[in-house]
């Protein structure tokens, strides 16, 4: 797939944040709501995370150059980099205007109509969220993951803050109102807290899950049954293309023609099991015991 695609789905956030933020705004001016005055800022925020998913996206399209010989899908891990550091940054307003109402109380008005203009954008970034989550699972784009992630936390916050702001009405205690936006700033931590670690493994160059790992093995599961042997195996996730090096341990009698052409079909299984990778094969004799100086490798 030309990945240079991905970008309509950035455009697709932007419309959906800009959109939100207008709504929220209406209705945090509707209702002085300092509740829904949160969940507006994090409608900012998610504004700012789709234009540089839309940066990123744009140059993780770029094919290789003499530079960049592996290409440049990594730059999406900046984006949700990005993304983690502006949601702790809105969480911190978000709180901070929280405990100034917690401690000057006021009160609520046109509660029905401003709550009925949340709600609306609420459905709005559902319905986004569920778009971008399917083709970042489908593409493998770790941004637009993040900010699938992102709107649906928005999402479950815009739900939390009308239930609180409803009680309000409901209770008359104005306090609700200060302790949902508490409690909507502690989660969105907890979401930026979960996407900086996705964000840093994938510039450390982690490994790949478990669940990856076990297709590789299945892969070369019917070539240890042939008296194949493997060592050194190192995996890595650059964005949407996942590298994959193994040694490859053949017995000393076999032909160099033979022997590449099994590394050709090794290489062909493990890319079948887990499309779009790259798969580095490297070829010793099993009986040769200097072939065994590189276990710590696996390591």
């Amino acid at each position: 797939m030309d990945r240079s695609l991905l970008t309509r789905y950035a455009w697709l956030s932007i419309g959906a944040a800009l959109t939100t933020i207008l709504l929220k705004m209406v209705a945090y001016f509707l209702t002085g709501s300092v509740g829904l005055l949160s969940d507006a800022m994090e409608s900012l925020i998610n504004l700012v995370a789709a234009l540089m998913a839309l940066g990123m996206l744009t140059i993780a399209a770029r094919p290789p150059d003499a530079s960049h010989l592996y290409g440049h899908g990594k730059a999406e891990y900046f984006s949700s980099l990005l993304e983690a550091v502006l949601i702790l940054v809105a969480a911190a307003g978000i709180i901070y205007a929280a405990v100034e109402r917690l401690l000057n109380p006021q009160p609520l008005q046109q509660l029905d109509v401003g709550l009925g203009v949340s709600l609306l954008a609420t459905l709005i970034n559902f319905s986004v969220a569920k778009i971008l989550l399917k083709a970042g699972k489908q593409y493998r784009s770790i941004t637009l993951e993040a900010d699938s992630h992102h709107l649906m936390t928005d999402v479950w916050t815009s739900v939390a803050v009308i239930g609180g702001v409803a009680a309000v009405g409901i209770t008359g205690w104005l306090v609700l109102d200060a302790l949902v936006a508490i409690a909507v700033g502690a989660n969105i931590v907890w979401t930026a807290v979960h996407l900086l670690r996705r964000s840093v493994a994938g510039l450390m160059d982690a490994s790949l899950p478990p669940e990856d790992m076990q297709a590789i093995e299945q892969a070369l599961a019917s070539y240890r049954a042939r008296g194949i042997a493997f060592h050194a195996l190192l995996t890595r996730q650059g964005a949407a293309r996942r590298f994959v090096s193994v040694h490859v341990l053949v017995p000393g009698q076999l032909t160099v023609h033979d022997a590449h052409h099994l590394a050709e079909d090794i290489e062909a299984d493990i890319r079948n099991a887990l499309p779009d990778s790259v798969v580095i094969t490297h070829l010793e004799p099993l009986d040769d015991e200097i072939s065994m100086d590189d276990i710590p490798l696996d390591r």
